[in-house]
């Protein structure tokens, strides 16, 4: 690369978010509270699996569709348990008094605003007014969901009666695995189509490095074994330290954490005797350096922390009708590798290569397996990642998003709306060095050796100008002349762009085989935005303005030869962005004459039934309609506005299907007389669904009438779950974007196409105001 010819700064200041600080669009987030979904269930400050699991339901619900669908928490208490922090209750029930039963019904059946009734279920917490239970169940006149968290095999008559009456009582029912619904199926005689299986819900976590985070708690060095959760006789921990002598006699450096306090009930009625004999166990085993207790009930960042500096992750029970494990669910979610008894989560989730089980206090057989990990770092490496990406649709924002779709099915005057996410930077910055934004991403993390692209520094340097525009944030001129030196610096003596560039900041030989005309496209687009800016910048940075220009002026001579449609019409929006093309005849001309090549691709290809520049729908689609559009605005010349209208609604014909969108899959493409009914839905990208909302919100300004705004909601929703997975596509732990929806799974790499593309999708709500550029 040549030299810079601009001042670069050595680093820029990383704002933990940068968010925007200015009226949010007028029609976003229109979340009107039409009702809530009352939870019965145990809940902070109590310390229970339960209240934990109803806690972060509520905010994953609540952070998905906000108030369009709130979760009205009934707390559950009784004199063992006495209700705590009453004043954050509205409702509440004491699960011993039948009156307290009774007056809850009423209540609920007065409150016009409850419009459906969830129970969180486990046999243990209604156990002394079982009868009176069903009878409160009867009386509800709302529907009711519930959900067991324990579903036991082969029962007693007696139970099976039990479970039945609830059953009957509720008009749906919920368990997190595919075995409790067949047990409920098999041995209850429940109907399949009344239980709906939505598995426990796992954190985002944003990947740290393994090695300082063992430093950070004093375990540089040791190999970690952990396990979690409230403490008692039913997780066998035992197990685990009978299987540890012949493991330290070979692999001295293991560290056996055993996180989490005793649970609550045991500290009632015995004490702490199940620590105290774990304790003197492990005096007897000489086990005293290898066995740690975090004798604390963890917050979740620092569980989280413990759970990814972990090497193997334990779990013990010993209980065989334990349907699942929250302790479980979140160690795969941050990529432990597990060993496991066998309950019905961990055989249904363990399969294909995600972990290995052990019969139940069987610590020999649990020997042989540590010692298999211990041997193979590749092998627990492997273990962990499966099971990281086959819990990926577990994550509690993906948990919200199956429960509201259920919450809507029963409550049927429910309606959902998407909230909006602040706008965030954390990722695209942290996916930043001084050179430019990385290319891609191993999940979280920068993919150093993927190098750098001129197409992601150039809608990133897009996306720092419209946050620049909107804010005028001085904050953000570090990364955006960052990114423009980075633009110039790919641009050759004959004015063209390279696009790639490897880690060592060198030309790759990769631009001499591939064809950058849409590269070069993208590059003058980034150019033209900045120019559009210029009079908000400070004089004292007038210089990147200047250099801006220079660059686009370098470059203008080569615009004849492209062919591309994308790249012209990359080309036209940068230069009509930049308004060169309504005070200088020659960029003028310029854009014509591009607009005129379109304008003739369009009638060589169009038909009456397909009204589009090629005989295929490919990437980028709306880039083409939008750029014809663009000369239309500056010209006023009819046919660009005909033909910007009429492919530009075509193309929305093929994205919007019955309701929902749906972007061209990159697999297979759109070809000329295909049926939409065929197209596939794996193989979307995040890069066309900013597209789109980008040429809806262009459109707006003239065909105010067409509905486009709406429709720039609902292609929005595509990154929050509204797709055919129902599974988010930003990250709100990360604010990085999943790379792609395929037909059955999420690419969880987060890189610097997808997550620029949901930068400027969510830029386009944002609205102007007076002292910002018009």
């Amino acid at each position: 690369m040549r030299d810079l010819t601009l001042k670069k700064s050595s680093s820029f200041q990383r704002k933990a978010a940068l968010m925007s600080q200015h009226k949010p669009y007028e029609h976003s987030d229109v979340l009107k509270k039409n009702g809530s979904v009352l939870m019965l269930t145990t809940f902070p400050p109590r310390e229970c699996g339960i209240a934990t699991y109803s806690q972060d339901l509520k905010k994953s619900v609540e952070g998905v569709f906000g108030s369009s669908c709130a979760l009205e928490i009934c707390a559950l208490y009784n004199e063992k348990h006495p209700l705590k922090g009453a004043d954050h209750f509205n409702f509440s029930l004491n699960t011993d008094n039948p009156e307290s039963y009774q007056s809850l019904a009423a209540q609920i059946n007065s409150e016009s605003a409850i419009k459906l009734v969830y129970i969180q279920h486990e046999f243990g917490l209604y156990n002394g007014c079982s009868d009176v239970f069903i009878a409160f169940l009867e009386a509800i006149k709302k529907p009711i969901l519930v959900a067991f968290h324990t579903v036991i095999p082969n029962p007693a008559p007696e139970f099976k009666t039990h479970v039945s009456a609830i059953s009957s009582a509720a008009t749906g029912l919920t368990v997190m695995t595919a075995t409790s619904k067949q047990i409920l199926i098999d041995s209850y005689g429940i109907q399949p189509s009344k239980i709906e299986v939505i598995p426990h819900g796992t954190h985002l976590i944003r990947h740290k490095n393994k090695s300082k985070l063992k430093s950070k708690y004093g375990l540089q060095g040791k190999t970690v074994l952990s396990t979690f959760g409230l403490l008692g006789p039913g997780k066998s921990i035992e197990t685990t330290l009978e299987a540890l002598p012949e493991i330290v006699a070979d692999f001295p450096n293991v560290r056996f954490l055993v996180l989490g306090k005793t649970h609550p009930t045991l500290i009632k009625n015995e004490g702490e005797v199940y620590r105290e004999f774990l304790q003197d166990k492990i005096q007897q085993l000489n086990l005293s350096k290898q066995v740690i207790f975090v004798n604390e009930f963890l917050p979740l960042d620092t569980l989280l922390e413990y759970l990814q500096l972990t090497d193997i992750y334990l779990f013990t029970s010993k209980d065989p009708n334990q349907a699942v494990s929250g302790t479980f669910s979140y160690a795969m979610s941050c990529g432990c590798p597990i060993l496991s008894t066998p309950i019905p989560h961990a055989k249904e989730f363990l399969s294909e290569n995600k972990g290995l089980l052990f019969d139940f206090e069987n610590s020999a057989m649990l020997a042989k397996h540590l010692r298999t990990l211990l041997n193979d770092k590749q092998y627990r490496k492997n273990l962990g990642l499966n099971g990281l990406h086959a819990s990926a649709s577990t994550s509690w924002q993906n948990s919200a998003l199956s429960h509201g779709q259920l919450f809507k099915t029963y409550a049927k005057d429910l309606i959902l709306g998407y909230k909006k996410p602040d706008l965030q930077f954390d990722h695209l910055f942290r996916m930043t060095t001084d050179m430019g934004v990385i290319q891609f991403a191993q999940l979280n993390q920068p993919d150093l050796e993927s190098g750098y692209t001129l197409d992601d520094n150039a809608r990133a340097l897009i996306v720092m100008c419209e946050q620049y525009k909107l804010t005028q944030d001085e904050a953000l001129l570090p990364p955006l002349i960052n990114y423009l030196s980075f633009i110039i610096n790919c641009q050759r003596y004959n004015g063209r762009f390279y696009n790639y560039v490897n880690i060592n900041a060198a030309f790759t030989a990769q631009n001499d085989t591939v064809n950058l005309e849409d590269s070069n496209g993208r590059g003058i687009w980034a150019l033209g935005h900045l120019l559009q800016i210029a009079t908000l910048i400070p004089p004292s940075y007038a210089y990147i303005i200047n250099r801006a220009k220079e660059c686009l002026d370098e470059f203008l001579p080569n615009v004849r030869r492209f062919n591309s449609p994308r790249a012209m019409a990359f080309i036209i929006k940068g230069l009509a962005a930049s308004n060169l093309a309504t005070t200088d005849t020659v960029y003028a001309e310029t854009v014509y004459e591009l607009g005129v090549k379109l304008i003739k691709m369009y009638k060589h290809e169009s038909r009456k039934d397909w009204k589009w520049f090629e005989p295929y729908l490919t990437y980028g689609n709306s880039v083409l309609p939008e750029a014809i559009f663009e000369i239309y605005k500056l010209t006023e010349i009819e046919e660009f506005k005909i033909v910007a209208y009429e492919s530009f609604n075509f193309l929305l014909e093929h994205l919007f299907i019955n309701g929902e969108f749906r972007v061209i899959s990159n697999q297979t493409w759109f070809l000329r007389g295909d049926s939409l009914k065929n197209a596939s839905y794996g193989g979307q990208q995040p890069i066309d669904v900013a597209y789109t909302i980008l040429a809806l919100k262009n459109f707006h300004q003239i065909f105010s009438n067409e509905g486009y705004e709406e429709k720039m909601e609902l292609a929005f929703s595509w990154f929050l779950g509204n797709n055919h997975l129902k599974r988010i596509i930003y990250n709100p732990c990360t604010t990085g974007c999943f790379d792609g929806l395929e037909l059955n799974n999420v690419n969880l790499n987060q890189g610097a196409e997808s997550t620029i593309s949901y930068l400027m999708a969510r830029q386009a709500f944002e609205k102007t105001t007076e002292n910002q550029l018009i």
